[in-house]
């Protein structure tokens, strides 16, 4: 097997993933098939403080904002300080060409976030999780990435994983999507969750024979873009006693990306549908909730969010966000404790000294409310720098 490394790597594409700009390199040819390797060490500190309580040690929420776990009507326990680099990602990519012309791209990527083990009491160290792994050839992809569903052009660039996550839909998932110029058809993993009968828990039912299904139409223009999806799916619930029932759940995303003079931009998303679970603001709702005849009703959702993009110089740029999540629970079939609405703001300042550096400070404030009328908010101050390669 022939290996011919490059001297020097050269930089040949730019993609905006998450906020956060990652170049992709050339290491090396192998046979006809080009390899290459990209990514970026992240390292973050961020300070919380919450009204009505703490997150506990190892809680995902501590590494990044996630709008069903900010704490309601417990005892405020001061302010907590962590730092981690598990948004630090690496990517291998490859590209093949055919016999007939054409080309296979396949994709690998990996992070540390969101992974078991690991703590702050002597190496730090977390496992690795795999984030991407497909292949596209022609018009076809297949394998694990981003929902069809949903909208990465309208992600903001911010500090924290996510940035508008009360108001869009995120989820990666196994997929098998056809594309064909602006509408794109895909059959995607099926995943039901549950809220038990008077309660507040959650239930991964794991019982679907179906695939959900998405339909997107993109129109793109000079001033940006504008994306319009549709998902369709089964919720199955089924306990081996008492319940075994399933419905149809719908939802609708609409999304877009308006650029403003040279530089700037506004990233606009808005979302409804019945049963959307755990597509929306990272399952902050079930997608159903079981009633008294132990049958399954959805539960309609709403969510929506506005990102302005400030570009000052060619070394300063700013985010401003505000996003927001309001769920419809039946109070006849569901606990009090039940969230009801998120919203959240934040607002950053990132300095760019050289192409591949970037730091940063960011505040976020978030709020929560239950369905009893209890609320609790948080205040969150992160830093961050990142060196991409």
């Amino acid at each position: 097997m022939k290996m011919n490394m490059t001297k020097t790597a050269q930089a040949i594409s730019l993609s905006l993933c998450l906020g956060a700009v990652s170049l992709s390199s050339h290491a090396a040819t192998i046979g006809d098939t080009s390899v290459s390797f990209s990514g970026y060490v992240k390292v973050d500190a961020i300070a919380s403080n919450y009204s009505d309580g703490t997150l506990a040690s190892g809680s995902i929420g501590r590494d990044f904002y996630i709008p069903s776990l900010t704490p309601v009507g417990q005892s405020d326990e001061g302010s907590q300080l962590d730092a981690h680099i598990r948004q630090s990602r690496f990517q291998f990519k490859t590209v093949t060409p055919t016999e007939e012309g054409d080309t296979i791209t396949g994709v690998l990527e990996f992070d540390m976030l969101a992974t078991p083990s690991g703590d702050d009491r002597i190496s730090n160290s977390y496992t690795p999780r795999i984030r991407h792994a497909f292949l596209t050839y022609k018009n076809w992809t297949v394998g694990q990435t981003w929902s069809t569903f949903m909208d990465v052009k309208i992600l903001p660039e911010t500090l924290d994983f996510i940035g508008n996550t009360d108001g869009v839909i995120f989820d990666r998932q196994p997929l098998v999507r056809y594309t064909m110029g602006a509408w794109e058809f895909a059959l995607e993993n099926p995943e039901t969750t549950v809220t038990p009968q008077s309660g507040a828990g959650r239930i991964t039912a794991d019982d679907n024979a179906l695939p959900d299904a998405v339909v997107r139409y993109t129109h793109n223009a000079d001033w940006g873009h504008v994306s319009v999806a549709g998902l369709v799916r089964q919720l199955v619930y089924e306990d081996g006693a008492d319940i075994d029932d399933s419905i149809v759940s719908y939802g609708v995303n609409i999304t877009s990306k308006i650029k403003v003079g040279e530089t700037d931009d506004i990233r606009l998303s808005f979302v409804t549908g019945a049963g959307l679970g755990r597509y929306m603001a990272l399952n902050a709702a079930n997608g159903a909730v079981v009633t008294a005849d132990n049958e399954l009703e959805a539960i309609d959702s709403l969510g929506y969010s506005i990102a302005y993009r400030r570009v000052w110089n060619n070394q300063f740029r700013s985010n401003f966000v505000y996003a927001t999540f309001d769920a419809d629970n039946d109070l006849e079939l569901m606990a009090l404790t039940s969230t009801d609405t998120t919203y959240s703001i934040r607002a950053n300042l990132l300095y760019q000294p050289t192409a591949k550096i970037t730091v940063g400070g960011e505040y976020a404030f978030a709020k929560r409310e239950l369905e009893s009328g209890e609320d609790g908010d948080m205040n969150r101050l992160q830093f961050s720098l990142k060196y991409v390669f």
